[in-house]
């Protein structure tokens, strides 16, 4: 009896999900804006620069694992793990948003982190050779006003897939509780 529990596939499935999900919520919605209240733009800088390649790896291998740990439905014949993901009766409810979060999360990491991270280096960089910050009341350098547009830019796709992976969680969430 009480392998059953550890042997499941289940409560993996959903502490998995309340991860993702939690994390998402908390850094995107809570963590984030008080921080940037609440702090010197540079100390945000350095803590955001650290804690996104930890955010994305979370948001790229946690949907791996829900793939993984996916519970199927016995009543409905549908296996567990990836087989019961790509059963038809699957697809749309949760193959589909778990595919989603994975490939956000994927491409936050793997594409636009490094793009965000180049930028920030650059106006690093400009803010040197204008010998005022980035972040300081303007005027700015035209090269820095270019930079803090594509700066804006990467950071505003990045906040878009964001809003795809929570959307796609939270979509997932109907799925799960419409199994209890």
């Amino acid at each position: 009896m009480a392998c059953s529990a550890f042997c499941s596939v289940a409560p993996y499935h959903i502490i998995s999900y309340g991860t993702l999900l939690g994390t998402s919520m908390f850094h995107s919605f809570i963590n984030g804006p008080v921080m940037y209240k609440s702090i010197e733009k540079p100390a945000f800088s350095a803590a955001q620069k650290s804690l996104f390649p930890i955010y994305f790896s979370i948001q790229t291998a946690v949907p791996a694992i829900l793939a993984l740990t996916f519970p199927g439905n016995a009543l409905a014949g549908v296996s567990p793990g990836i087989s019961g993901l790509l059963d038809a009766s699957s697809r749309w409810n949760s193959l589909l948003p778990i595919t989603t979060m994975f490939l956000t999360g994927l491409v936050n990491l793997a594409v636009v982190l490094p793009a965000t991270t180049k930028v920030m280096k650059e106006r690093q960089g400009q803010s040197k050779r204008d010998g005022k910050n980035w972040y300081d009341q303007g005027p700015h350098s035209d090269e820095m006003l270019a930079l803090n547009k594509k700066f804006g830019m990467v950071h505003g796709i990045s906040s878009l897939i964001n809003l795809t992976t929570i959307i796609s969680a939270v979509a997932y969430g109907f799925t799960l509780g419409s199994r209890m």
